[in-house]
């Protein structure tokens, strides 16, 4: 009988299928591309492995897409044949439960099935992982660090996994506003497991949170080659990057790597979809054309529109299809989160009705240009919005939509007032908040002037430095241009 490199047993008889599974597991941690192969020649040469099966489940239905339902029941089905057969023991059983709980669309009772497992046995990795991924889907920044606090008070010194626990340990401290003890343990993480990209990623979120873009830069620019195993998460660092070049008013470096790195293939992943949406509408707020760039967004978004499985993903299909001008799509999916609002039948459902909802309507309203409606929508989805999933940084794209509505709207004592508190609840100032007091100080001195806030004003300091670096010149220029979000569209 085999075991995993943390010294669980696996129920394999078969070296080879033991390995494999051995690199799939080091490979999930460290969201490498080589994991799905990996899975593929441990199930190949262990057809009956049900834990393994029981995880390629759990790793298709992460990927969030209703077209991918009937494989994810596949693995459902032959985990349990397998187990039925003799191919697992008492843990596969425990994952396999908790995938038909995930199955179900009961998240929060999947996440608690690991976790009463992981307090016997809290050196599972493997586990621990699923969880931590399933309280980031829900936005339980307090149930992520809960676990990784347990894991990691554990785990032994030498657990052979402790860098990636230490990196889940570093983003689940950071989404908890613990930014010095986030950024000390995700830096230990990435020097004892190089390849931890999630550890490294998290490191650049507590940079974000305390307005550190030109530590950002440095950190992420310098360490490119840490995340070159990546699968497709290896976008979302490159988004990082990005957002810190926007952070420094650098429009320039920020379209080249949404060109080059952060949507250089037309995939259909919502994540990737989500980077991309993300950082158009981050752009667009400082005045900077996109181009054509929503439209083959907007292609694969209009494919999603029933699927309902993960209304973070939704919101942003839902941005992509608003931005293309497809009014219809848009209005269906809308239509369809207000449906699955009043279902409350598993857990997206309630996040649909208690923060999607309100979300989706307030983007509908700031693109018909009915600022009033779009910031009263927002400002009633922010309190609730951590229901729909993802990081701090991810949702403050919706914070800032919520802002620039008021801005539009003329609303300055609300925007300021907005401004503030996502101050206090980042743990700084940063660009994006220099940019908007800047431009309510003009249009309260009456400095208002349309022609020189063209978002061409901010091209010399935008443009400074290459695509991963340049760490002058940028904020001066943008600072500019950027007051141009006091006018309407």
């Amino acid at each position: 009988m085999h075991a995993d490199d943390a010294g669980l047993d696996l129920a394999l008889n078969d070296a080879a299928a033991a390995e494999a599974w051995r690199e799939c597991h080091r490979g999930f941690l460290a969201h490498s591309a080589a994991a799905g192969p990996a899975l593929a020649r441990a199930l190949e040469a262990a057809p009956g492995f049900a834990l393994g099966h029981a995880a390629q489940g759990f790793f298709l239905l992460l990927l969030g897409r209703a077209a991918l339902l009937p494989a994810v029941d596949a693995a459902l089905g032959k985990a349990k044949a397998a187990q039925a057969d003799g191919g697992g023991d008492a843990r596969s059983a425990q994952l396999i439960a908790a995938l038909a709980d995930y199955r179900a669309g009961r998240m929060r009772r999947s996440a608690a099935r690991l976790e009463a497992a992981l307090r016997a046995r809290p050196d599972d990795s493997l586990f621990f992982k699923l969880s931590h991924a399933l309280r980031f889907l829900l936005g339980d920044a307090a149930g992520m660090r809960a676990g990784a606090e347990l894991a990691l008070g554990q785990a032994a010194p030498d657990h052979a996994h402790r860098g990636y626990l230490l990196g889940c340990a570093s983003f689940a401290a950071e989404e908890t506003g613990d930014y010095a003890r986030a950024e000390r343990l995700g830096r230990k993480g990435v020097e004892i497991a190089p390849d931890d990209a999630w550890g490294l990623h998290a490191v650049a979120h507590c940079m974000d949170m305390t307005g550190r873009a030109e530590d950002g830069v440095r950190w992420l620019a310098r360490r490119a080659r840490n995340w070159s195993h990546c699968n497709n998460f290896g976008y979302h660092v490159w988004w990082h990057l990005a957002l810190f070049h926007l952070d420094r008013g650098a429009w320039r470096p920020a379209l080249e790597l949404y060109d080059r790195r952060v949507r250089p293939e037309r995939t259909d992943d919502w994540r990737d979809i989500a980077n991309a949406a993300s950082l158009l509408l981050r752009l667009e707020m400082e005045g900077v054309p996109v181009g054509a760039r929503w439209e083959e967004l907007a292609d694969l978004s209009a494919g999603h529109v029933s699927d309902g499985l993960v209304i973070f993903a939704d919101l942003h299909y839902l941005a992509a299809l608003g931005a293309a001008g497809r009014d219809e799509a848009a209005r269906a999916l809308t239509d369809r989160i207000a449906s699955d609002a009043g279902l409350l039948e598993h857990d997206q459902h309630e996040a649909c009705a208690l923060a999607g909802l309100p979300a989706a309507e307030g983007l509908c309203a700031f693109r018909d240009g009915a600022f009033d409606r779009a910031h009263a929508q927002l400002s009633q989805a922010l309190p609730q919005l951590w229901r729909v999933g993802g990081s701090h940084a991810q949702r403050d794209v919706f914070e800032r939509l919520a802002i620039e509505a008021a801005l539009r709207a003329g609303r300055l004592r609300e925007a300021l007032s907005a401004l503030d508190a996502r101050a206090a609840r980042r743990g700084a100032r940063d660009g994006y908040d220099a940019r908007r007091r800047a431009a309510i100080a003009a249009r309260r001195a009456g400095r208002f002037d349309d022609e020189a806030l063209r978002p061409e004003a901010a091209a010399p300091g935008g443009a400074a430095g290459g695509a991963a670096g340049g760490a002058t010149g940028g904020a001066r220029g943008g600072a500019r241009a950027a007051r141009g979000v006091l006018a309407v569209h």
